[in-house]
């Protein structure tokens, strides 16, 4: 009879460890989010308007888009780039929660001339990066282009849709 104690006891104890172990973490892969064309778009200088780049873009105009921005990309080229389109002229404040790549966040108002910009805005950095003053659009690009292009206050840019 203690045999068959001892073999229940050592069972009941085994099944409970075997029931402890964890289950391997199932991984969900995702699908990385790729840059579609949407659109084109042109920075020329204010005085002299001198064609200072072209750039392939995706805009981000509804509530979404907006909202969600350039997140969760992991890279882009330096001939793209996102342009945000509000409904009305106001103050803006971005940041960069969950955007993995640095950028540089140029504010322009309703006319379209650069109002202001923040250059290099680390990954990751929930920081509000304000417009300043009053704007209407946003054009994100990659880190570095604001100073390579020698953008300033009152460059323009214009635009179109495919």
């Amino acid at each position: 009879m203690k045999v068959l104690r001892y073999i229940i006891f050592i069972s009941i104890i085994s099944a409970f460890i075997g029931s402890c172990k964890e289950e391997p973490k199932k991984v969900i892969k995702t699908e990385p989010i790729g840059f579609t064309k949407e659109g084109e778009l042109t920075i020329t200088k204010q005085k002299v308007d001198t064609l200072i780049a072209k750039l392939d873009i995706e805009f981000a105009e509804s509530e979404y888009e907006t909202q969600t921005g350039l997140m969760y990309r992991k890279s882009m080229e330096d001939h793209q780039g996102m342009l945000f389109i509000f409904s009305d002229e106001r103050m803006h404040s971005f940041y960069m929660k969950n955007t993995e790549i640095p950028l540089d966040i140029i504010f322009l108002k309703a006319d379209l001339t650069i109002a202001s910009f923040q250059e290099n805005a680390q990954p990751m950095n929930e920081t509000g990066l304000s417009s300043q003053v009053p704007i209407q659009y946003v054009l994100e690009v990659n880190a570095g282009l604001a100073e390579k292009w020698l953008l300033e206050v009152g460059d323009k840019i214009a635009y179109n849709k495919n």
